[in-house]
């Protein structure tokens, strides 16, 4: 601990956002750049607590308490503090394989169980994250560094997400041949097409994977395991296979009007619009773009966040934001305590920029739809919606409508942002894989082996939907146990 009374002479101030009104202008990242002073005071917060929660990756009421790859958050934060930021880019890379993604999209459950936290503003773990490793490259400090020998074992990753790259890059250092397949163009799964420049440019996600490539690892896109290459040929040819598709079923909405058009899975708005601008092209002309429409999101997680946030850079009429669940309290409740995530109200980005365009957070809390209308020409007009309560019957709650609360918006657009049911089906069909009762592929976390000899499944693939942090936390222990089922033992951590 570099400076006992850090927290004591510094408020909390993380690396700041660019106004809401000037990058809904753009796509580049809504942060600003960071100032090496202000992060170096930002370190001296942090108390190296006796109990420093903040990198147990602890599962608390079924949500992360503190890093879920174990961070050695103390100890790089007092390194930053003392001016040894090279010494902070190793120790930060000794547990993470990618800090410039989740530096930038990790909702932060280590701040959320920083003993600071309990008595005043968290230490900024999250900003002094992203400006060692963006520091880290700019100094040159981040280079390939290919494995020495090579073991002979050939091991096919499919699906380069999160937790495909994680594990591909920990085999590669163990010095097996890897190669992975991406059934979409790029590399980087839900890291190119699942989340927004503003929240992580592309150009932070070649760059890794341009070194992943410099240390070895052959890429393969355009590529679907099960449709353009049979998944019984990867068994075949490989020493050992590992799943990391992710979970891509995306929640539908079949009501009325479902089939309207102007009604869209948020996946295929996002995608869409993120495919137009590394092309070039003009993503207003989309047939999901939201350009001079009233747009609707149907979801109030980060992805519908993320649909808010490109519907208003796309230049929509309005925005409005449907969540069944309840406005959080501003502060913590009682049956939520340190260290557990806090479920406090709290505006992300998308919902700062509405507000400031609109006057109002778009969010319509406890409402729920009933319909979607349309014109004689199919097209979508409107939605029916109306507020709901949660009543407990036989032990479970449930949404009851509100009588008379019926009322009518108007939508030329609404995307269905209410999160993934697990793994499309077509790899655990033609290799007969065990499915769990949510339909992910059937794995132990910690062994993460499928009912298939030498095939391995982790991610959202095998514990559904989830945190990038989750999914590198579960692709660098698949190549853990995928490197013992193929040498006998392994010293990967």
């Amino acid at each position: 601990m570099g400076k006992p009374t850090g927290f004591l002479e510094h408020t909390r101030s993380p690396i700041p956002d660019r106004a809401p009104l000037d990058r809904v202008k753009d796509w580049e990242e809504i942060h600003e750049d960071f100032q090496e002073e202000n992060l170096k005071d930002q370190g001296s917060r942090c108390m190296d607590c006796g109990t420093p929660y903040c990198h147990t990756g602890m599962t608390i009421s079924n949500m992360a308490s503190g890093c879920p790859v174990n961070n050695l958050i103390p100890e790089w934060n007092d390194l930053v503090y003392q001016d040894k930021w090279q010494d902070a880019l190793d120790r930060l890379h000794k547990t993470n394989n990618f800090p410039e993604f989740t530096g930038r999209v990790c909702p932060a459950p280590c701040e959320g169980s920083c003993v600071l936290g309990v008595i005043e503003p968290p230490v900024t773990i999250k900003s002094i994250e992203c400006a060692i490793i963006d520091k880290g490259f700019k100094e040159g400090w981040v280079q390939p560094n290919p494995p020495k020998s090579r073991s002979g074992k050939k091991v096919a990753v499919v699906g380069s997400g999160p937790a495909g790259l994680a594990a591909a890059d920990q085999l590669n250092k163990a010095g097996h041949s890897v190669t992975v397949y991406e059934r979409a163009d790029r590399i980087g799964g839900l890291l190119v097409y699942g989340i927004p420049n503003m929240k992580l440019d592309k150009k932070y996600v070649q760059r890794r994977v341009d070194l992943l490539a410099e240390e070895g690892i052959e890429f393969v896109v355009s590529t679907e395991i099960g449709k353009d290459l049979p998944a019984k040929q990867l068994i075949e040819e490989f020493d050992s296979v590992i799943l990391c598709c992710g979970a891509t079923k995306p929640r539908d909405l079949p009501i009325e009007g479902r089939d309207l058009d102007g009604v869209h899975f948020a996946m295929d708005f996002l995608t869409k619009n993120t495919q137009g601008l590394l092309e070039l092209k003009d993503i207003t002309a989309f047939e999901t773009a939201a350009k001079g429409k009233d747009a609707v999101v149907i979801g109030g997680g980060d992805t519908g966040t993320d649909c808010v946030g490109t519907s208003l850079r796309h230049g929509c009429e309005s925005i409005t934001q449907l969540e069944i669940m309840p406005r959080p309290p501003e502060e913590r409740a009682d049956d939520n305590p340190w260290p557990e995530w806090p479920k406090v109200y709290k505006m992300d980005y998308g919902q700062e920029e509405a507000k400031e365009i609109f006057g109002a957070d778009p969010r319509n809390y406890l409402t729920a739809t009933k319909k979607f209308i349309g014109d004689e020409n199919g097209k979508l007009t409107g939605l029916l919606i109306h507020e709901i309560e949660w009543k407990q019957e036989n032990g479970r709650f449930s949404p009851v409508e509100v009588p008379g609360s019926e009322r009518e918006i108007p939508a030329q657009v609404a995307f269905l942002a209410m999160g993934f049911l697990g793994p499309e089906d077509i790899i655990a069909e033609e290799l007969g894989l065990e499915r769990d009762s949510r339909s992910n592929i059937q794995a132990e976390y910690g062994k993460f082996s499928t009912n298939m000899d030498g095939v391995f499944t982790a991610g959202d693939m095998r514990r559904g939907q989830s945190l990038v942090v989750w999914a590198i936390n579960e692709g660098r222990a698949v190549a853990r146990e995928c490197d013992r089922h193929l040498m006998g033992e392994t010293s990967l951590p």
